[in-house]
């Protein structure tokens, strides 16, 4: 394949990528849900299959292009019309933590583990779990998060209600699925003799009952029991 051939192939290659993508609309760029992600791995790779397999000619490669990108607009109109197309392709959000109460049923069947479950959370400034109403994980990969009223835009704090001081930085996580985490105990200057007292004052008699639990801002602890056990 000569130099210019090449060129010319990375030319129409892009123009043509360019053009449908505008075509395809802002959802299929803003929105990577499983469909729009088999898409574009499938796009990519014809893309590159265009621009550089000389047994492939020009003309053959862009009508695939042009065939494929027509197969997510397509499911797109689809999409609007029937809402069982939309089950199928893109799925439905998931309700993760409902009143501060972690769904252990959602994290398994959205694959989530609590870690990335907290980040996500520290992504919408939220960093006790006792703030959230509801979260839902979306079908694009987003968290959206609703807070209790206390801990809305408008806080208690903005109309000069006082709240408990701070003796904490940071909700820190001291359960984790039954196991204690003594290194963040360590941290807070709190000891195991501590957190049984703690659970006790609650009703829990051992931490395998506990499926989260963290130390909050003033001190107080969330636990978050297993399934079948609620919140205390």
């Amino acid at each position: 394949m000569s130099m210019s051939e090449l060129l010319l192939r990375l030319a129409v290659t892009f123009v043509v990528l360019f053009a449908l993508a505008r075509l395809a609309g802002r959802k299929e760029i803003s929105q990577m849900t499983f469909f729009n992600w088999v898409s574009s791995v499938a796009i990519g790779s014809l893309a590159a299959d265009i621009v550089v397999n000389k047994e492939l000619s020009l003309f053959q490669g862009v009508i695939v292009l042009v065939a494929w990108l027509a197969i997510p607009i397509l499911i797109g109109f689809i999409d609007i019309k029937f809402k069982w197309a939309r089950k199928v392709t893109t799925g439905e959000p998931v309700i993760v933590v409902r009143e501060g109460k972690i769904l252990e049923h959602s994290l398994r069947r959205t694959r989530l583990d609590i870690d990335t479950l907290r980040t996500l959370l520290r992504e919408k400034n939220v960093f006790q779990l006792s703030e959230v109403d509801l979260a839902i994980f979306e079908t694009n990969g987003k968290l959206s998060v609703l807070k209790t009223d206390p801990h809305q835009f408008v806080t208690r704090n903005d109309m000069n209600v006082s709240s408990k001081p701070k003796q904490f930085p940071i909700a820190t996580e001291v359960i984790s699925d039954g196991a204690v985490n003594f290194k963040n105990l360590l941290l807070l200057n709190l000891d195991e003799k501590w957190l049984t007292e703690q659970m006790e004052r609650a009703g829990v008699t051992s931490p395998s009952e506990v499926f989260y639990a963290e130390v909050q801002q003033d001190g107080t602890i969330h636990l978050d029991m297993k399934d079948g056990y609620g919140v205390r």
